[in-house]
């Protein structure tokens, strides 16, 4: 009876330990495609629609894809400014760093804007026209539904025609 005991114990931490060394192996593999620290985002220039001199990321997704969802993040310097545009889908954008100011309306208007700071979080509806401004570093966080479209409200605000 002690013997059929320390036999099923012994079979018991086996298979708890190999579980445990399965779980670890298959981990690395998963996390380095669906997980970052922000040491290991992969920033890069910004797409053509978007004016030199911030970095950008994709987290997640395609945003130029026709479907489907993404995550991107936009790193700005001190006075970075994104001129009057709107979306076609929803935007939601989360501040990670900085303070982010966005303003609404047709015209940048710097005393018309309001701050976000780092975790604040807002949402766009399709078609709403506002603006943004970066005061220090910022970085924010955008997601929603593909394609991500600029549409600026002054074509010759748009980047990828000034090229």
């Amino acid at each position: 009876m002690k013997r059929n005991l320390y036999v099923a114990l012994a079979l018991v931490a086996l298979v708890c330990c190999a579980g445990r060394f399965l779980t670890i192996a298959a981990q690395p593999g998963s996390h380095e495609r669906h997980a970052f620290t922000p040491d290991t985002i992969p920033w890069g220039p910004p797409p053509p629609f978007i004016a030199p001199g911030a970095q950008f990321a994709v987290l997640e997704g395609d945003p130029s894809a026709s479907h489907g969802d993404y995550t991107v993040r936009l790193k700005m310097p001190d006075g970075y400014r994104i001129a009057p545009h709107f979306h076609p889908l929803r935007e939601n954008v989360t501040v990670i760093s900085g303070t982010f100011k966005v303003g609404m309306g047709d015209v940048f208007n710097q005393h018309k804007m309001a701050a976000f700071t780092a975790g604040s979080f807002a949402f766009l509806d399709p078609e709403m026209h506002h603006f943004a401004m970066a005061c220090g570093e910022a970085v924010v966080q955008v997601h929603g539904s593909s394609p991500l479209q600029f549409n600026y409200i002054n074509p010759d605000d748009d980047p990828s025609r000034n090229k």
